[in-house]
């Protein structure tokens, strides 16, 4: 294994990743890159410096951070991939090829050949089952270092069993050499928790709470459910690739065939415990993560600092109305711009828990149910049932957003509204118990909340 990754981004050398001999993470910019037109920090915890030397535990977060949450999911891709530890350094060096954002991660002796061109392997439907199949194993289909994950080597962050693939035109692809990925595919979350709570409709509940989420006037990752073989999945565009030398909307048009100088960009962004050099075990607000208060001091640096700090605000909100209880800060990204400016991304990874909100065996009782992040106002408030429309009032004034309060009224009285709209596009065979959850679920908070309870 190399003792160096170096990063790269849409082919140009950002830096390398090492550590000391006394075991330090160290991250030093590339000196071409500090005077590239497209120079930007790799994270807000990452400055570049004179000498562009950064050492210290923000930089072991950041990478960190570009892997799976799970401790079974690293283990799985240790074991898949022969790493000789679990350590982020060197699963990041078997799988960093096609992270979040824009970094791809090398061995010093290799170059991201291709990265401004297209090069795939298309994909039937059998194949993508088995595909999804071989995520929950230690091994693809059972075997070791097989030649397909030479080229295939992604890592996705987050708590969720996923893969990714590209997609051209209507068919799917395996990406190969410096292709990146255009879609997560995310699988059913099963039984979840130590309460054995069934989560196996988690494709349709982030979907559907995708769906409101933008009838009501928040910005959201584009979902669909797909069905390969008998694996659903469910289907996440990527906010961060851009097809480059294609006409808007083509590349995803039935029949498209890339142009010969058609490549796909890699855009620079980083979730908040990038950006606040928080450890993934941290992610939560009680364990010692960003809270609200934190991040919209960070937005308030922000290219669209009112635009974001209100989306960032609205979303708390309407995580409350849909009882999202997991928004912690790996839930929130902001997109890197050239010359260090930054924005927020659309919103991601949003579940409801009223379809497992009750009484009884693997039901979590509402009084125990709590939001990421707490709303802040005399005291602090973390469970749903004790949040109040004063609080969000409170809250709502002393964050120094403007007209922050009269858009939480507004956005609070389009909730009959955007289910209403929301209804009329479930699929066919959309399970009713998750609609119905949901919906009473979002009517009853609402309810409250206009009712000042």
């Amino acid at each position: 294994m190399p003792d160096a990754l170096n990063v790269w981004m849409n082919g140009e050398h950002v830096g390398r990743w090492s550590r000391t001999r006394s075991g330090i993470d160290a991250f030093d910019y590339a000196a071409a890159w500090m005077h590239s037109p497209q120079v930007r920090a790799l994270s807000l915890s990452l400055p570049i410096t004179a000498d562009g030397a950064v050492r210290g535990e923000a930089v072991g977060h950041y990478f960190d951070n570009l892997l799976p949450d799970s401790p079974g999911i690293r283990r799985r891709l240790g074991t898949r991939f022969r790493t000789p530890s679990g350590s982020s350094f060197d699963l990041l060096a078997a799988i960093g090829r096609d992270c979040v954002g824009a970094a791809q991660l090398l061995p010093p002796d290799e170059l991201p050949d291709g990265w401004n061109r297209i090069r795939s392997q298309p994909l039937t439907s059998a194949e993508i089952e088995r595909i999804l199949l071989a995520v929950t194993s230690d091994a693809p289909l059972g075997q070791r270092g097989t030649d397909e994950d030479a080229d295939f080597r992604i890592s996705i962050a987050g708590a969720q069993e996923k893969t990714a693939l590209l997609r051209i035109g209507d068919t799917w692809h395996r990406p190969l050499g410096a292709t990146p990925t255009t879609h997560i595919l995310k699988l059913p979350l099963g039984l979840v928790g130590n309460m054995r709570a069934d989560m196996s409709d988690s494709v349709e509940n982030e979907w559907l709470c995708a769906q409101i989420l933008g009838e009501l006037g928040l910005q959201v990752a584009n979902t669909t459910i797909a069905r390969f073989g008998k694996q659903k999945a469910l289907v996440v565009e990527r906010f961060d690739r851009r097809w480059m030398n294609v006409p808007e909307g083509a590349a995803s048009a039935p029949g498209f065939r890339p142009p010969r100088k058609a490549w796909i960009a890699r855009l620079p962004q980083e979730d908040f415990c990038q950006a606040c050099a928080c450890p993934p075990e941290r992610k939560y607000e009680a364990e010692g993560g960003p809270g609200m208060r934190r991040l919209t001091d960070l937005l308030a640096q922000s290219d669209r600092a009112q635009d974001d700090r209100t989306q960032f605000l609205l979303a708390q909100l309407a995580f409350w109305l849909l009882a999202a209880t997991d928004g912690h800060a790996k839930n929130f990204s902001i997109f890197h711009t050239r010359g260090g400016g930054f924005h927020l991304t659309p919103l991601y990874d949003v579940l409801s828990a009223w379809p497992i909100i009750g009484n009884g065996a693997g039901r979590l009782p509402l009084r125990k149910a709590r939001l990421a992040m707490a709303v802040r106002t005399t005291n602090t408030h973390y469970r749903l049932h004790e949040i109040q429309a004063r609080h969000w009032h409170e809250l709502a004034q002393a964050s120094g957003v403007g007209h922050l309060w009269d858009r939480m009224q507004a956005l609070v009285q389009e909730v009959d509204g955007a289910l209403a709209r929301t209804r009329k596009r479930l699929p066919r065979g959309f399970p009713p118990a998750v609609w119905n959850a949901v919906a009473d679920g979002m009517r009853q908070h609402a309810q409250r909340f206009q009712r000042g309870d």
